[in-house]
């Protein structure tokens, strides 16, 4: 996997809007912010653009997409928010388009599908806050985190307990994002969670018994089974439903009890303020002990 060069100040950085359309107020005070790191943020042409519920049609989202991933003076690529679209641009981005000039992409939810396509051309991207979060939270520890990654100072996490966390260590590649938009990729060939994987899951809105459909998905996939970690990120906007007879972090729990690698729940990752950035494809130890977790760069 190509690790992209890490920023310095003055670089030129595009913001752009592949799914879902923003409003300008936002974007205006996120570049605010990347401004104040020291960088020279760009708007995409079409990033305010809008078409129903996207930011433009197909091909106006592809334009700025494929605009920052050639330019040789880009060195990053901020998503402005994710929403829903940037399925139709998948088919439109060859592989060598991404590893050509490899440059960190950073985003989530819908933006797990661009992830999935830098996977799959071998470039580590950033799952990580967006616009939206930037202009109002730009000095949380989120913020400053996906700060100090970009500018090459990382050296991993520490987080509590939790009382279904299972003890081991892992030592494997770090991939995830969005549960909903991983299950969506199953069968085609941006399906990117592989044998060894650390992987990491969340999402927003779903019901639980919909998020049991699609854990026995990666179960009778033999996903589950595969992999050397697990972490259990946040689930929002929905209610228990205590009918199934258990929660969600019990139930996924039970789906991974017969296999022997750590898991942790309750990871500050997802639709939430405490959202850490996760280096999609990168190498990765994960130790989980009774007294906290840890996530670091593996060898």
């Amino acid at each position: 996997m190509q690790v992209p060069e890490f920023l310095k100040a003055g670089d030129k950085v595009m913001v752009i809007s592949p799914s879902g359309k923003i409003e300008e107020e936002i974007v205006k005070k996120g570049i605010n912010v990347l401004s104040d790191w020291g960088l020279n943020p760009i708007l995409g042409m079409a990033c305010l653009s809008r078409r129903g519920r996207f930011a433009g049609d197909d091909n106006v989202r592809f334009s700025d997409l494929k605009s920052a991933l050639l330019s040789e003076n880009i060195k990053a690529i901020f998503c402005s928010r994710g929403g829903y679209g940037a399925v139709h641009l998948l088919e439109k981005i060859p592989d060598r388009m991404i590893s050509s000039l490899p440059k960190w992409l950073i985003g989530y939810s819908d933006i797990t599908l661009l992830h999935a396509a830098f996977r799959k051309a071998g470039v580590i991207s950033l799952h990580a806050p967006m616009m939206k979060h930037l202009a109002e939270e730009k000095d949380d520890i989120s913020s400053n985190m996906l700060r100090d990654i970009l500018f090459g100072n990382f050296a991993g996490y520490t987080v509590g307990k939790h009382m279904l966390n299972r003890q081991g260590n892992a030592c494997g590649t770090l991939f995830g994002g969005n549960l909903s938009v991983l299950l969506g990729l199953r069968g085609t060939p941006y399906d990117q969670i592989k044998k060894g994987d650390i992987l990491f899951v969340e999402d927003i809105g779903e019901r639980p018994y919909h998020l049991e459909r699609m854990f026995y998905n990666l179960k009778l996939g033999g996903v589950l089974k595969s992999l050397s970690g697990l972490i259990v990120g946040q689930f929002t906007d929905y209610e228990e439903d205590l009918s199934i007879g258990m929660t969600v972090y019990e139930m996924i729990s039970g789906m991974v009890k017969d296999y022997d690698y750590p898991v942790c729940f309750n990871f500050p990752v997802g639709h939430v303020k405490n959202n850490w950035p996760m280096l999609e494809g990168m190498k990765m130890n994960l130790v989980v002990t009774e007294r906290d977790v840890v996530l670091k760069p593996g060898k």
